[in-house]
């Protein structure tokens, strides 16, 4: 194990115990083997001008510490007022809800109610928050007071007891729902933030959970009533039905689709990346057989004070990533900048990605561009954190920060080099620098292609 693991730690690391997810969820993600690896330490010495704590971002200790001092930090620039509320909260549930993963293959599940009685459907959905500022999305975020009830995972698939049940049928709304729930003792903690999911406020255990009328998404009520519909099919049968992205993840975290007998809780986390990569997998399947784009594309956005940039190649589908971290950004608390990568080929990968969910977040909206455009193209996704990018708010920045980008008009060129000098203009870190932590630019710029001989 890497240096900067402490013995003790390591031995730890090593004997613990891993919680691993069912068959039937690691059929559905068949590429996310490493994330219950336990030598995962093993890889960091192989990440591109990586550190530890990007590859960690608070989930591994892989510093050998008891407890990140980064996510200290984070709350204590997040701290703000604690809600007022004491042993029950009453107003419009979103709709949204939170699976947790720690005690897998027992999990807490919940809705999370703000104490306000309006519409309160912003707060859960992340679709419409581009342009907002994080603390914007913190302010929102925080009013949500999370409900915690102890199941099993494979409780949908051999019975609910109430709270499970009402919590369930939350999956299904799209409208806010007026929500009472009652808890055991005072909801404790003000912000609960993390890279992986979206931050919300105090929690405690439910005592009772009391919902009112709401209108349900109809594609996914469809598939929950379709028991013999497989959850991927679920999955893809609600993205084309035109629902958005956190609907479904929400539906397929509190399982609402599959085969009966097969239904099951998926962790909120989980979820989010099972989610992005059945649809991305799917679109990527299509976007290989389509005709190859004409000329080298650049698209370009900024939010959360991240600058994005995608570059698309006229070559057969490849994909990657890359991510440069300024100093005192979240998860680069050293004094230099940090550059790393990860990619995949045409054919796609067998190993879940070290960059985490970020990498197939930013996938899926790759595929979803060139699906629409009815082409195929290399794809390379750039992305500057710059200082104002302080706390974790969730993979889904990266998302829509690349939607938004491709939603733009793209400078177009000629070549390969015409391209690169324009990126050049619009990034602060030298060319050199992502040239040498890229392996599709590279390819690109050094590799002699078999086409090239062909007259």
């Amino acid at each position: 194990m890497p240096d900067f693991i402490e013995p003790d730690r390591r031995r730890r690391l090593r004997e613990q115990p891993i919680r691993r997810p069912n068959q039937w969820l690691q059929k559905l993600i068949q590429d996310t083997r490493v994330l219950y690896d336990t030598n995962i330490t093993e890889r960091i010495r192989f990440s591109r001008r990586g550190t530890e704590c990007l590859l960690c971002r608070g989930t591994r200790m892989l510093c050998g510490k008891s407890s990140c001092p980064i996510l200290a930090h984070f709350y204590s620039i997040a701290k703000g007022p604690s809600l007022a509320v004491d042993l029950s909260v009453e107003g419009s549930c979103p709709p949204e809800i939170f699976v947790g993963r720690f005690g897998y293959p027992k999990v807490f599940i919940g809705p999370m109610i703000p104490p306000l009685a309006s519409d309160t459907s912003m707060l859960s959905t992340p679709e419409l928050w581009f342009g907002k500022s994080i603390q914007e999305v913190i302010d929102m975020r925080s009013q949500l007071v999370r409900g915690k009830h102890l199941v099993k995972i494979d409780a949908p698939a051999k019975g609910l007891d109430r709270i499970s049940w009402m919590v369930q049928e939350l999956a299904l709304a799209s409208s806010p729902s007026d929500s009472e729930m009652m808890f055991t003792k005072k909801p404790t903690g003000t912000l609960t933030l993390s890279d992986n999911f979206l931050p919300f406020g105090p929690s405690a255990p439910i005592r009772s959970l009391d919902t009112g009328d709401y209108k349900v998404v109809e594609p996914i009520e469809k598939c929950f009533y379709d028991t013999d519909l497989k959850a991927e099919e679920g999955v893809l049968n609600s993205y084309r039905a035109g629902v958005r992205f956190s609907a479904i993840q929400r539906a397929f975290s509190l399982g609402v689709f599959g085969e009966a007998k097969r239904r099951r809780f998926v962790p909120t986390r989980w979820s989010i990346t099972a989610v992005d990569s059945i649809i991305s997998n799917t679109l990527m399947r299509e976007v290989r057989r389509n005709p190859l784009i004409t000329d080298y594309q650049v698209y370009e956005a900024d939010n959360l004070s991240n600058r994005y940039l995608v570059l698309m190649m006229p070559d057969t589908w490849r994909y990657e990533w890359i991510e440069a971290w300024y100093p005192k950004t979240a998860w680069n608390p050293g004094a230099e900048t940090v550059i790393y990568a990860d990619h995949e080929p045409f054919q796609g990968r067998t190993t879940y990605s070290d960059m985490g969910g970020c990498y197939y977040s930013v996938r899926l909206a790759a595929a979803e561009k060139l699906s629409q455009l009815g082409r195929q193209a290399g794809v390379v996704a750039l992305r500057e954190a710059y200082p104002g990018y302080i706390l974790p708010v969730g993979v889904w920045h990266a998302r829509e920060g690349i939607r938004a980008a491709l939603r733009s008009t793209p400078r177009k060129f000629s070549d390969l080099k015409e391209a690169l000098n324009h990126i050049s203009t619009r990034l602060k870190i030298p060319l050199e620098g992502w040239i040498e932590t890229s392996a599709l630019l590279r390819q690109a710029l050094y590799q002699t292609k078999l086409s090239s001989f062909i007259r």
